[in-house]
């Protein structure tokens, strides 16, 4: 395979990947929705930046820990669900609190949960902590690195298209909330969609902390 084959048939892969649903899109959704378009593309730019540090840590070897660790694995994957069940059981609470105003009164919009920055970090820890992120990086960057390729470099820049990608996607998924900003604003529709993001949150990290290796 030469080094453009493999370019373009990680580049298709990857946009599979990144289109699909789930928890990364829910988390941005919900945010751009409730919080505002620049705090979701803040997160979204966080998730992509996890994958950063995953092809970097597969580039150098360090995440095949993973795959002869048990220990490693597990309690990385204890961390991320409890993270998981932090944000869920967060975002249920306050929608519960946000449903207790005066009967026939709208509930006022509660303040961001952070700025920017912190939208940022939230993004990178879902993903830094998911140790799926990490093996699927170890397993299939090799895949797509030519023979003669430096490794290094060429599993950096596999890394680097993935997370392109991801802001490229991220971008597009807060542009469709712009159109819908006002419904989307109603007290009622943001307590429903913390719910259910929450529910999300809480499905994802139980899977995780129960699954077997």
């Amino acid at each position: 395979m030469t080094a453009t084959a493999a370019l373009l048939a990680f580049t298709l892969a990857a946009a599979i990947l990144t289109i699909t649903p789930g928890m990364d899109s829910a988390l941005v959704l919900r945010t751009a929705a409730v919080e505002g378009g620049r705090r979701a593309f803040m997160a979204g730019l966080g998730i992509c930046a996890g994958c950063l540090v995953w092809g970097a840590i597969a580039a150098f070897g360090l995440g095949s820990l993973l795959l002869v660790s048990t220990l490693a694995y597990d309690t990385l994957r204890i961390c991320a669900a409890l993270y998981l069940f932090y944000l869920g059981v967060k975002l249920l609470w306050g929608s519960l609190k946000g449903g207790q105003s005066a009967a026939g009164m709208q509930a006022p919009r509660a303040p961001a949960a952070a700025g920017p920055a912190g939208w940022f970090i939230r993004g990178c820890l879902t993903n830094v902590l998911n140790p799926k992120v990490g093996i699927f990086y170890i397993t299939f960057l090799p895949q797509f690195i030519p023979a003669g390729a430096d490794v290094l470099r060429f599993s950096l820049l596999l890394a680097a298209i993935h997370a392109l990608l991801g802001v490229l996607w991220f971008a597009l998924l807060v542009a469709a909330t712009r159109p819908l900003a006002r419904w989307l604003s109603r007290p009622a529709v943001m307590r429903g969609l913390d719910r259910m993001t929450g529910a999300v949150f809480i499905a994802f990290g139980l899977k995780l902390a129960l699954e077997k290796r």
